[in-house]
């Protein structure tokens, strides 16, 4: 399905293939030759997300844009199965595995690997050419790659990243953090609301 989503409406070039199962929801930009199989979900949350040409989107992976971080695909991408970009910049002919995560602010170089399950933390930078090793964490500009058994070293890359803050514009210190979270994304989602079929 393809929904028009905040006033802006999906482009999609007519050389690409969207499968009819895929979601593409607002401000995003489709290349040549591009491939979104079933179950895929690219939406655009107040930023723009664009794919480059011959980018492959596997089935239910997702890509989410906001409106602090947009998403950018460099061209002769791969992004596997279940593999998720949240405001991300992906550098060209990089290959996210099945299960990887790039999370907001993050910059991942031209010719990156990020293998299965391995996670690149917000607002990390992994240089052009760096291959993140299966269920490996990527912290930190520039990023460090750590294996996950020390979270306590990834965990004290993190506290000047602040999540709750950066993405939801929440202190960590606050009391109630999750309840204030969670009012505030759900206002933010519930813009959906207003979404039209886009075609």
């Amino acid at each position: 399905m393809i929904y028009e989503h905040l006033g802006a409406r999906p482009r999609i070039h007519d050389t690409a293939v969207v499968a009819p199962t895929a979601v593409i929801s607002g401000d995003v930009e489709i290349g040549p030759n591009c491939q979104v199989l079933h179950g895929a979900v690219i939406t655009a949350e107040g930023g723009p997300i664009v794919l480059g040409e011959h980018v492959i989107v596997m089935e239910n992976a997702l890509i989410r844009a906001t409106a602090a971080d947009a998403v950018h695909i460099g061209r002769h991408t791969l992004l596997g199965t279940l593999s998720s970009v949240a405001g991300a910049d992906i550098g060209a002919e990089s290959f996210l595995a099945s299960g990887a995560r790039v999370f907001n602010g993050a910059r991942v170089g031209e010719n990156c690997e990020i293998r299965v399950n391995a996670i690149v933390h917000r607002r990390s930078v992994l240089p052009e050419g760096t291959v993140v090793p299966i269920g490996w964490v990527a912290v930190g500009d520039p990023a460090q790659l750590l294996s996950p058994d020390r979270d306590v070293e990834i965990a004290a890359l993190q506290p000047e990243l602040d999540f709750p803050g950066y993405v939801f514009g929440v202190d960590r210190e606050t009391p109630d953090l999750m309840v204030q979270l969670t009012e505030r994304y759900a206002r933010s989602l519930a813009r959906h609301a207003d979404d039209l079929p886009a075609g």
